[in-house]
């Protein structure tokens, strides 16, 4: 195809070059003949000639004629008297004839060139009027140069123009050449077809997988972004062509998909989802980044926490009580009947009493149920786990699931902060303000140094060894993500005891009216620390689960 569109230039262009050639020599022999023509008739020993003599093929205007023919290498030289009769011609035997072509331009004063027949052929001509020495026209001069000549300079100039043509068409095939086989290599050989298939095929992959794909040149903006990598990232396929911090704006996300952030699987949240990166390189200084959605498996990893924490605390539960049956079977085996007595009414008051200061202070249920859970944990860990004497949260609450996440995110890192401390202690606070709801964790860690805390919120940032369902660093960003997204915020300062204090403030977290239903259920006999939640949480119908 190349060497084609070579031929086709090179031919195109030599008849271009040739059509302008072909008329310039033509108006060449045509003024020439005129110029001839001219200093014939500026002679003035012609037009004496042409008066005095007759006309003859051996009179003196033939013989003059004849020596500028020769002289100018003229096809041939005509002086006319003013009725048109030849006084010269090439051939002597013409002389006297009338000319074959109309004369009366010249013989009115006009000068004429003109590519033309005659007796001869095809000429080029050029034809003036013939004046004595006072000016007045007495006939005319005609000079023709052959046609063919013309022909022939032409026919003479196109080898030379086609050795050029030819050149350059022999340097256009090795260009040609070359350009396929550099083609060919970068392409693997593979043909225009395939190489169409393959772009259909890749355009039906990428749009058809469940794994969100970004493409960026070297100047980090994107070159392709996939149908699901639009839905996870919120944005549209105009996206395309444009910066990537542009349109992700500045945030781990953009870090991660830049480059900026390296790693394998690394997190980060994009609205309400969690996302697993991976960044690979490519040869032009670009990258190709895959997008997993992890969001339900981050679910169902805390969820898998929450039943752990679950388990952790009957397991504890059940640990204290087998502990209090043997000691109270003991001291009744002893006949302490008294000392027995006063055992259990002290272990039950210290539960009930734990139980009873919770609900007191936080009306929701299920932030009840989540304080008294943790609380059982805390004490199986060896962690004072306490309720602020501030703390006061009405039933008010517009999403008590999403508090239950914050709530229980800090709490879960406040009891991880304070492994190893001496004399380990966490204090919750819960409270309103108006609508807004106020929630503080502070915990006897080690704290958060002042260049950390605002890194703690970042997707994946954590000092914490990973769990077996995944990996740390989202249960923070999870809860500035979600107070953000109320209008509020989550910060971390310095506790009272040395250690951290997060602090979420939620605008619109309580409602202007208290619910109407409360759960209420009588307790089964021997759950002494649930009996004082008994108006705020009500058991399931037979059929049911609850945890």
């Amino acid at each position: 195809m190349q060497l084609v569109l070579t031929t086709g230039v090179t031919v195109l262009a030599t008849g271009l070059f040739i059509a302008p050639l072909n008329a310039q020599l033509d108006d060449q022999a045509m003024r020439r003949a005129l110029a001839i023509a001219q200093s014939t008739a500026a002679q003035p020993r012609i037009s004496r000639l042409l008066r005095t003599t007759p006309a003859a093929p051996d009179g003196p205007v033939q013989q003059e004629a004849e020596r500028i023919r020769h002289a100018t290498d003229a096809e041939y030289v005509v002086i006319m008297d003013l009725r048109g009769v030849r006084w010269s011609h090439s051939e002597p035997r013409r002389v006297g004839e009338h000319v074959s072509t109309d004369p009366s331009l010249p013989l009115s004063g006009r000068e004429t060139m003109q590519i033309d027949s005659g007796t001869l052929g095809r000429s080029a001509r050029g034809k003036v009027p013939l004046r004595d020495s006072d000016g007045r026209i007495v006939g005319a001069v005609s000079v023709g140069i052959a046609y063919e000549g013309v022909r022939a300079r032409l026919l003479g100039a196109v080898p030379g123009l086609f050795a050029y043509a030819g050149g350059a068409l022999v340097v256009g095939a090795v260009a040609a050449f070359l350009v396929s086989r550099s083609l060919q290599r970068r392409t693997h050989d593979l043909a225009f077809s395939d190489i169409s298939a393959l772009l259909a095929e890749r355009e039906a992959m990428l749009h058809g997988i469940r794994e969100g794909v970004v493409a960026l040149d070297g100047l980090r903006r994107i070159r392709l972004v996939n149908d699901e990598a639009q839905r996870l990232l919120g944005i549209g396929p105009e996206a395309t062509g444009r910066p990537l911090d542009e349109v992700l704006g500045p945030g781990r996300a953009a870090d991660v998909i830049a480059g900026r952030v390296t790693g394998a699987d690394l997190l980060m949240v994009s609205g309400s989802r969690v996302l697993v990166a991976n960044r690979m390189p490519t040869d032009d200084d670009g990258a190709v980044v895959t997008l997993r959605d992890r969001t339900e498996l981050e679910r169902l990893g805390r969820e898998l926490d929450g039943t752990r924490g679950l388990i952790d605390a009957l397991r504890a539960q059940d640990h204290e009580h087998a502990n209090r049956m043997h000691t109270m079977l003991g001291l009744l085996e002893l006949g302490l009947y008294d000392e027995a007595v006063e055992f259990v009414s002290d272990a039950v008051g210290v539960h009930r009493a734990t139980a009873e200061q919770v609900s007191e202070r936080v009306a929701d249920p299920m932030l009840a149920a989540l304080l008294v859970g943790k609380t059982t944990v805390a004490a199986e860990r060896g962690v004072e786990l306490s309720v602020s004497p501030d703390t006061r949260l009405p039933d008010r609450v517009v999403d008590p699931q999403g508090l239950v996440t914050v709530l229980g995110n800090l709490v879960d890192n406040a009891l991880d902060a304070t492994v190893g401390v001496p004399r380990p202690r966490v204090v919750v606070s819960l409270r309103s303000e108006g609508r807004a709801a106020v929630l503080q964790v502070s915990d006897s860690g080690a704290g958060v140094p002042p260049e950390h805390r605002e890194s703690v919120f970042d997707d994946g940032w954590t000092t914490k060894r990973p769990p077996a369902h995944g990996k740390r660093g989202i249960g923070l960003a999870l809860v500035r993500r979600l107070a953000e997204r109320q209008g509020g915020s989550a910060t971390v300062t310095t506790a009272e005891h040395g250690g951290a204090q997060f602090t979420v403030v939620l605008p619109d977290a309580l409602s202007d009216t208290v619910r109407t239903e409360r759960r209420t259920a009588p307790s089964p006999p021997g759950s002494g620390n649930f009996r004082a939640l008994s108006d705020t949480w009500r058991c399931p119908p037979d059929g049911e689960t609850s945890s």
